[in-house]
C-alpha cells in the first residue's frame, strides 16, 4: 500500500511502532522494520549513550529504516539530538514539546522530522517549521495523552496542513487501520499491539495483563496534575485515583510514580508498576511475531477498504 508516508520513510507497509519508553528497544524497532513498518526506538528519560547504543544494535539487526522518538523533556535531549544527527538514522518522531531548535541540525543530516501533535495549533505550528508529516494521537493511546479523541482530531488535523498526516491512538487491527485512512490518514501509528510483539523485551506479566484487559480496564492517572497518563487498572492506579481525589499534593503523587514504567517493563510488578497500554488493549487478544501482525493488520484494512 503505497502512501505519501511509504514513499517519505522508505517502507513497505504504512504502519509506525509507537515509541514506548522502556519498550521500545533496537530488538522491538528491528522486528517491526524488518516487517516492513517503521520500528522507533524510544528514547525516553534515557541517557544520549543508551541511545547511540540502541541505534547502533538496531543497525546490526536490519537494513531498512528505522527511527528515534525523542521525548523533549529529557534531561539529556540536546545530547540525543546529536546522537539523532550523527547516527544519520532516517527518521526521528518527537513528543512533549516543540522540536524547532533541532529542526535545521536534522534536515542538514537528511533526516524526516515528523512531531506527535495533540491539537490542530500543534500540527500547523510543526508545519511551518519544517515537519515533514505529523502523527495526531488521540487520548486513546497509552502513556502521556492529550484531551482531543483521534476520531475527531485526526480528520480536523488533516484538513489544517498539507504534510502527511499518520493517526495514533486506540488503532490495534485492520478495522482501526482502515478507519484513520478513511479519516484522512495516510498511515497508522500503534504502540499496544506491539508491546504484546514477540519481539518485544517487555516482561511477560506486563503483556499478560494487556492480552487478558477488558474495555473498562483502562484508566487515567494525573488529570488533576496536568499530566494525564493512561494506564491499566491495578492496585497502584486506585491509591494514585483515591489520593488525587482527596488533594494530594502533586509531590506525593510523583512519588507513587517514579520508576513504576520500569517496575511493570522490566520486572514484572504489574501490580504497584504503571501499565501503561492504549484503549485499544481490550482488542489485544494473543502475541505474535511483528510479521504476523502487520501481516494480519494489512489483510484486513485492504478487504475493507476494497483494494
Amino acid at each position: 500500500m503505497k502512501t505519501r508516508v511509504t514513499e517519505l520513510l522508505g517502507i513497505t507497509y504504512p504502519v509506525i511502532q509507537g515509541g514506548m519508553a522502556w519498550v521500545a528497544t533496537h530488538e522491538l524497532a528491528s522486528a517491526v522494520s524488518n516487517a516492513g513498518g517503521l520500528g522507533i526506538i524510544g528514547a525516553g528519560g534515557a541517557p544520549a549513550s543508551w541511545v547511540r547504543e540502541q541505534i547502533q544494535a538496531a543497525k546490526k539487526e536490519t537494513d531498512k529504516p528505522f527511527g528515534v522518538n525523542l521525548m523533549l523533556m529529557n534531561p539529556e535531549a540536546d545530547e540525543i539530538a546529536k546522537v539523532i544527527a550523527e547516527e544519520k538514522i532516517k527518521v526521528v518522531t518527537t513528543g512533549a514539546g516543540n522540536p524547532a531548535k533541532y529542526m535545521q541540525m536534522w534536515k542538514d543530516a537528511g533526516i524526516r522530522v515528523i512531531p506527535v501533535v495533540a491539537s490542530v495549533a500543534l500540527a500547523k505550528l510543526m508545519e511551518r517549521g519544517g515537519a515533514d508529516a505529523v502523527i495526531a494521537e488521540g487520548m486513546e493511546s497509552g502513556g502521556h495523552i492529550g484531551a482531543q479523541t483521534t476520531m475527531t482530531l485526526v480528520p480536523q488535523v488533516v484538513d489544517a496542513v498539507s504534510i502527511p498526516v499518520i493517526a495514533a491512538g486506540g488503532i490495534a487491527d485492520g478495522r482501526g487501520f482502515a478507519a484513520a485512512m478513511m479519516l484522512g490518514a495516510e498511515a497508522v501509528q500503534m504502540g499496544t499491539r506491539f508491546v504484546v510483539a514477540e519481539e518485544s523485551i517487555v516482561h511477560e506479566n506486563y503483556k499478560e495483563k494487556v492480552i487478558k484487559a477488558k474495555d473498562i480496564d483502562s484508566e487515567v492517572t494525573g488529570m488533576s496534575t496536568g499530566h494525564p497518563i493512561r494506564v491499566l487498572r491495578n492496585k497502584m492506579t486506585r491509591e494514585y485515583l483515591k489520593k488525587e481525589k482527596e488533594g494530594a499534593s502533586l509531590e506525593e503523587l510523583e512519588q507513587m510514580t517514579l520508576g513504576a514504567l520500569r517496575k511493570a517493563v522490566v520486572e514484572g510488578d504489574v501490580m504497584y508498576g504503571s501499565v501503561m497500554a492504549g484503549q485499544s488493549a481490550g482488542l489485544v487478544k494473543k502475541q505474535e511475531t511483528c510479521v504476523e501482525i502487520i501481516q494480519e493488520i494489512m489483510t484486513d484494512a485492504s478487504k475493507l477498504l476494497k483494494l
